[in-house]
């Protein structure tokens, strides 16, 4: 990450977070925002690889930077950071375009280890976050028989793709099923090539409609 746009209006959380964000990409370049309206500048003169944004600002909606960084730089990503862990937040900011959703209140190492995930190609949600994508795609779908295709997962697999479904990172997987993180990441391309999805929030999904999370 070169170039990194980091909004926040609170000067003691901001530099918590610049630290933060230092210490997983040590060489990357900051531009710092306290309003809407600062960072939507930004973006107009500058080019971002990440943005981190908060929610709560006193000249707006941090959802209004996520969706002007995705028309404005499609290739950069939105991570948002908040204290806001509720529907009418997180849904708007996924919809305007946020990779990923993390929580100000978790532990500096958890956020840390999400962050790390973004390297990864991997969409940082913290846990609480993950459980409600989970909740509300099993809520909306409502597949027919003749529309559910008959995918076929072996045992393992199958486990793998239920702690996904979760939220576990592939590193936990890898302890919980004594595997590396590798392995794991091998079985996590060949059930995504399987089922035909490209994300945590699809995999969840099929996840619910085989019944993986009823039968443990």
């Amino acid at each position: 990450m070169k170039n990194i746009l980091l909004l926040e209006d609170l000067p003691e959380i901001r530099a918590w977070l610049k630290t933060l964000v230092l210490q997983v990409f040590p060489d990357a370049r900051i531009s710092e925002a306290a309003r809407v309206h600062d960072a939507l500048q930004l973006i107009s003169a500058e080019r971002f690889t990440l943005a981190l944004v908060d929610l709560g600002l006193p000249d707006g909606s941090g959802v209004d930077v996520v969706s002007a960084l995705r028309d404005a730089q499609p290739e950069a990503q939105s991570v948002v950071v908040t204290i806001h862990d509720d529907d009418e937040h997180l849904f708007p900011a996924l919809q305007a375009g946020a990779f990923g959703y993390l929580l100000k209140e978790q532990a500096r190492e958890l956020l840390t280890e999400q962050l790390q995930r973004i390297s990864q190609g991997e969409p940082p949600l913290s846990p609480s976050i993950a459980r409600r994508v989970i909740a509300y795609f099993a809520a909306q779908a409502k597949p027919t028989a003749s529309a559910m295709p008959d995918v076929q997962l072996t045992e393992r697999e199958s486990e793998v793709l239920l702690r996904v479904a979760k939220g576990f990172t592939l590193p936990e997987i890898g302890v919980q099923l004594g595997l590396s993180r590798h392995t794991i990441a091998d079985y996590v391309k060949q059930i995504y090539r399987k089922l035909n999805v490209s994300s945590r929030a699809e995999a969840a999904l099929e996840a619910q409609r085989l019944g993986l999370f009823r039968r443990r």
